[in-house]
């Protein structure tokens, strides 16, 4: 039986629609849910019984945070469907990139400069943009985030919840040139969080609207300050369009003995140094530090990280006493049960159902509530989970948390494994109890779950992939297991220091 070069595409669209929701954990109707379709509706997309639309492969894509793999997927099968090309006057994409949906904007040249002065830091980012889509552009999302302790998110998360960045100083102006005037572009914001915000700037002013339409080009730039009491040393730059040349200055005071290095990840990479070196020059008692690269891929991100020699006073990643603050240590303040307690070697207890009904939600809003504190102290890009017995609680219920923003955590009562796929993939994973390092597991990719609703009954959930890793920890907490005892003897563990991986999802 053959097919043809459509439905090919179709199932390719279906495919890697599938596989980024089962990467993040997902069941069809928790999809569905958050792109505001029927909760049948994925799964008849999947199936094959739907056709992908525009709207649903936006929204997909949006939603999951694919880096535009979704949306490609989408646009082959629409090409196919319309037997469309790309129109002659209009100038293709770079090789290679996609462009995003609803924008189709290039970002031909960025320059992003960061200055240290005495009131802190300024920031300037210059960006020549070209219109490549079919719909004006009327404004264009910024975003500034900062980060006190980079080494130290609960520190860094403490310390902006009691002194969060404002706009008011901020201090934001954007322009757009026109020749050698410049137009004041007025903005708006879209987010307001202690240390991060996104502002859109608009292409417009009180006197006048100036959007960027298909084909043309346009010169932005706007600057923002921040006080030294809420900026890390370090400088990021993430690469969310399609861009040909990306350069990035640092001016520091040479006094201060400036030692600038930097470091690079993307999505078919794990971090490592900067490709190329970079280059220092002094002039007028400050050392300038510049770095560029041409056509970096979609979703790599490029940080500069700098310590002055001569700056007395004490490191900030450093405790009072001078000695280095541990992972392990901030999870032990927050009441997270660490490695070596005899708890965590004992088989949790299980619950008499519905008998102990109280009992058990009880036990599950007391690890919800952590949950939703731990957020503080840390980001959990891969979801999280947590285990009664991490709590000082020897009751067999865990509660894991998908991927995802808003994502519904999965409440798991006398748990115990089914069934397994004999396919196994290793993967590092962390544990809350033991949060210094990193280990590299073995897992299976599939895991069938009977576990117990609040009457009693029993039910089996199949998870996969990610889900299936985050309920496998779980479950061998309530054995009184830990992950480390489930990796392939001579493999070390990784110091948490020397970790690149937080921040991305597994890959799958």
């Amino acid at each position: 039986m053959t097919t043809s070069p459509l439905d090919r595409a179709a199932d390719s669209f279906a495919a890697e629609l599938a596989r980024h929701r089962t990467g993040r954990g997902l069941s069809k109707k928790q999809l569905a849910t958050m792109m505001g379709f029927d909760p049948s509706y994925v799964s008849h997309v999947e199936g094959r019984r739907h056709r992908p639309t525009e709207d649903f492969a936006r929204r997909a894509e949006a939603v999951l945070e694919a880096s535009g793999a979704i949306w490609q997927r989408y646009r082959e099968y629409d090409e196919l469907r319309h037997a469309r090309t790309i129109p002659a006057h209009r100038e293709p994409p770079p090789p290679g990139q996609w462009l995003p949906p609803g924008t189709g904007l290039i970002v031909e040249r960025e320059i992003a400069s960061l200055t240290y002065t005495d009131d802190g830091y300024r920031c300037v980012i210059r960006r020549e943009l070209y219109n490549a889509g079919t719909e004006p552009v009327t404004r264009y999302l910024a975003r500034v985030a900062v980060d006190r302790y980079p080494t130290d998110p609960g520190r860094s998360n403490r310390h902006h919840r009691e002194h969060p960045l404002t706009f008011a100083e901020l201090q934001l102006h954007a322009v757009r040139e026109d020749g050698a005037e410049q137009e004041p572009m007025h903005w708006r914001a879209k987010h307001d969080r202690d240390a991060f915000k996104e502002i859109w700037l608009l292409f417009e002013n009180g006197d006048r609207r100036f959007p960027l339409y298909p084909g043309h080009r346009a010169t932005i730039e706007y600057a923002y300050q921040v006080g030294r009491d809420k900026w890390g040393p370090w400088f990021q730059r993430a690469v969310r369009l399609p861009t040909r040349h990306l350069a990035v200055r640092l001016d520091l005071p040479a006094e201060l003995d400036p030692q600038v290095w930097g470091a690079e990840t993307s999505l078919s990479a794990e971090e490592g140094p900067l490709r190329t070196p970079v280059h220092r020059r002094d002039e007028g008692g400050r050392a300038v530090f510049e770095w560029s690269t041409e056509e970096p891929p979609l979703n790599a991100r490029y940080r500069m990280q700098w310590r002055f020699r001569s700056q007395p006073g004490v490191d900030p990643d450093e405790t009072e006493s001078g000695a280095p603050v541990r992972a392990s240590d901030r999870m032990r303040e927050f009441g997270i049960v660490q490695r070596g307690a005899d708890l965590l070697r004992q088989p949790a207890r299980q619950f008499d159902l519905p008998g102990q009904e109280p009992i058990a939600r009880d036990v599950v809003d007391r690890l919800t509530a952590a949950l939703a504190r731990l957020d503080e102290l840390h980001p959990f890009s891969k979801g999280v989970g947590l285990a009664a017995p991490q709590l000082g609680l020897g009751w067999a219920a865990a509660v894991v948390r998908p991927p995802g923003r808003g994502a519904e955590p999965v409440v798991l009562l006398n748990p115990r494994v089914v069934d397994a796929a004999p396919d196994t993939d290793e993967q590092y994973e962390g544990c809350l109890s033991f949060f210094d390092h990193r280990g590299l597991v073995p897992r299976p990719l599939r895991l069938d779950v009977e576990h117990a609703h609040w009457d009693g009954s029993r039910m089996i959930t199949s998870f996969e992939f990610g889900m299936a890793r985050l309920v496998a920890h779980e479950v061998d907490h309530l054995d009184g297991r830990l992950y480390v005892d489930r990796m392939a003897p001579g493999v070390p563990l990784v110091p948490v220091e020397e970790y690149r991986e937080t921040g991305h999802p597994w890959r799958y």
